[in-house]
C-alpha cells in the first residue's frame, strides 16, 4: 500500500485536482450537476473526469451487473456518476490488492471500469474483511481547460476528498456539508480561500 501511495504521489502534478471534490455552487442550476459533489478521478492537460458521489439511483448493483455476474447479495444502489457514457459502469473501491498507481484516486481509494476489476472486487466481497465499494453509471467529463474555466467562473468549489466520506456518509447530506466548508486554496485557484457564499 505504501509503495502504491508513494508512486502515486510522485506521479501526480501539484496542480492536479485528482482526489479532490468539486462542490457545485449554490447558483449552478445545470440539472446534470445541481447540488452535486463530484470526485475528480482524472485531471491533466487533456481534461478531467469525475464521478458524482451523492446521487444514488433506484437500480441495485445486482441488477446492473445482471448477465455478467450473479451477485444476488449486492443490493446496494448504483450511483448516477454523470451524464457522459451513462451505460458505462465504474467502481470505486478500497481493495489495496487490486490497486495500481494508475488507478489510485487518492491513497486507499481506487477506480476501475473493466470486467476484471469488477470480478475481483465482487470476489473480495465474499471475504471476511469485505472491501468498501460503490458502483457508478456514467461519469462527468471536461475537455482541456473547460473545468478550469468553470471553477474560475465560480461554478465549483474545491474541497479535500477522503475515502470514508465517499463510502460512509449519507449521500443526501454531503453537498450541504461540503459547500459550507468549501473554499480551501488550491495552487490553480488560490482566490478560493475562505468559506463559500451560500446566498
Amino acid at each position: 500500500m505504501a509503495e502504491i501511495a508513494n508512486r502515486f504521489s510522485e506521479s501526480m502534478p501539484d496542480d492536479s485536482l485528482r482526489g479532490r471534490y468539486l462542490v457545485a455552487a449554490d447558483h449552478l442550476r445545470d440539472p446534470n450537476f445541481f447540488r452535486s459533489v463530484v470526485l475528480v478521478v482524472e485531471h491533466d492537460e487533456k481534461g478531467a473526469m469525475g464521478l458524482i458521489i451523492n446521487r444514488p439511483s433506484q437500480v441495485e448493483v445486482r441488477q446492473a451487473l445482471e448477465g455478467h455476474f450473479e451477485v444476488p447479495h449486492l443490493t446496494e444502489p448504483v450511483f448516477e456518476g454523470g451524464p457522459v457514457e451513462p451505460a458505462a459502469l465504474f467502481v470505486l473501491h478500497d481493495e489495496v490488492e487490486l490497486g495500481s498507481p494508475e488507478a489510485v484516486v487518492l491513497p486507499g481509494l481506487f477506480v476501475g471500469n473493466d470486467a476484471d476489476v469488477f470480478g475481483r472486487v465482487i470476489e473480495a466481497t465474499q471475504k471476511t474483511e469485505k472491501p468498501q465499494f460503490r458502483v457508478f453509471a456514467g461519469c462527468a467529463g471536461w475537455g482541456p481547460g473547460q473545468l478550469e474555466g468553470e471553477i474560475a467562473r465560480g461554478d465549483w468549489r474545491i474541497t479535500d476528498a477522503a475515502a470514508p466520506s465517499v463510502f460512509g456518509d449519507d449521500p443526501y447530506e454531503i453537498w450541504d456539508r461540503e459547500l459550507r466548508g468549501a473554499g480551501k486554496p488550491h495552487p490553480l485557484f488560490p482566490e478560493q480561500q475562505g468559506r463559500a457564499d451560500l446566498n
